[in-house]
């Protein structure tokens, strides 16, 4: 029979419900993880730059703490009520991407920050959650819109300006976004064909974006010879002398200089040379775990709307970690993506605990059987 776990379901703050431990023990263990190796990763260039070696660290410390406290608040909202903001929301994070076009911050050779004070924060990355929110909201209200391409077209015209906002500076988190969009249609639509002309479109614009900026063109051509690349070989050379079970924690070569990012997109090579291809692959089984932790979150939802959410966060995460391991691997064209919960980032990390609390907010309410 159904477990009387739920609480009222118009109260805007969840109070009981089933709580999922097992997700949040998960996220603990990845994030604090995290923790330990961007200190590792990061200690030298602290030093060299005239910090203390556990600057970066501490730094990512206070984000996580924050970010934990925001996945807890959010985890006790009742998501239902996100379906009345999602349309605000959308246009909350047009109007960030615009506004870090005029006057964002540069680094790297891409403007993606705003500024504030002391504060900055990448408003793309803001721009997920609500992605994955408003899809959710829209396939529920309106999913006669699934049916016919032209009224599909429509329902994706905010998604699409927000994508494409995203691409002018950030192309892979663009394809994150993409990828986030598709996967929730998917589950929600019963035309698979749509799909298929929609992910065509997409390739389509990847490849104009790729073709014409000169920079993303070269990427190409250093995934197909590695050896023009220096950070691909950096990484290539991490991950080869890491062997089985690695140098030990502390003990990479290719951090102390040689390696750029080495506690930001490239840290999973830094993971493989110290930890070696043991630790490589227990840190993908606890993705893998969480991923199908929430998966089973999504099974059990007790609407679409909330199935969608989940599925949504799912994407992210998998996408995400496909990415950034493909590029530390060389297996891809070499592109900007954060290794979720691990690499250094504060918006990044914030923002996927965010999302986070949304699945848990999801399970609070979850159809359990016994």
């Amino acid at each position: 029979m159904e477990k009387s776990r739920r609480t009222t379901k118009n109260s805007f703050w969840i109070r009981g419900g089933y709580t999922d431990y097992q997700s949040i023990f998960l996220i603990f263990v990845i994030v604090l993880f995290g923790l330990m190796m961007v200190y590792s990763a990061s200690s030298y260039r602290a030093i060299t730059s005239g910090y203390s070696g556990t600057y970066f660290m501490l730094r990512q410390s206070v984000f996580a703490l924050g970010g934990f406290m925001i996945m807890y608040a959010v985890s006790r909202v009742n998501y239902k009520y996100l379906s009345n903001l999602s349309l605000v929301l959308m246009y909350l994070a047009i109007a960030l991407l615009i506004v870090v076009i005029i006057i964002g911050r540069a680094s790297h050779g891409a403007t993606r920050w705003i500024q504030i004070g002391p504060m900055q924060f990448q408003p793309s990355e803001i721009a997920k959650p609500i992605l994955i929110i408003y899809m959710s909201d829209a396939c529920v209200k309106k999913a006669k819109y699934l049916n016919r391409m032209r009224d599909l077209l429509k329902l994706l015209i905010l998604p699409g300006v927000c994508i494409v906002l995203i691409a002018l500076e950030n192309l892979s988190t663009a394809i994150v976004c993409f990828a986030i969009v598709v996967a929730i249609l998917f589950v929600a639509s019963p035309k698979i064909w749509n799909l298929v002309i929609l992910g065509i479109i997409g390739v389509v614009l990847a490849a104009v974006a790729v073709l014409t900026v000169g920079y993303r063109g070269d990427r190409f051509d250093i995934w197909l010879h590695p050896e023009n690349g220096y950070q691909t070989m950096q990484s290539l050379y991490a991950i080869g002398s890491g062997g089985i079970f690695g140098r030990g924690l502390g003990n990479s070569i290719q951090k102390l200089g040689f390696l750029p990012e080495s506690h930001n997109d490239m840290i999973f090579s830094v993971i493989c040379e110290e930890l070696g291809l043991f630790g490589a692959l227990v840190v993908i089984l606890l993705f893998v775990m969480l991923i199908f932790r929430f998966k089973f979150v999504a099974d059990g939802a007790a609407d679409s709307f909330g199935g969608f959410i989940v599925t949504g966060v799912i994407t992210h995460v998998a996408v995400q970690l496909i990415v950034n391991i493909g590029v530390v691997t060389n297996t891809i064209p070499p592109t900007g993506v954060t290794l979720p919960f691990i690499s250094y980032g504060g918006t990044s990390l914030v923002f996927m605990l965010v999302e986070v609390g949304l699945v848990l907010s999801v399970a609070r309410q979850m159809r359990l059987t016994e």
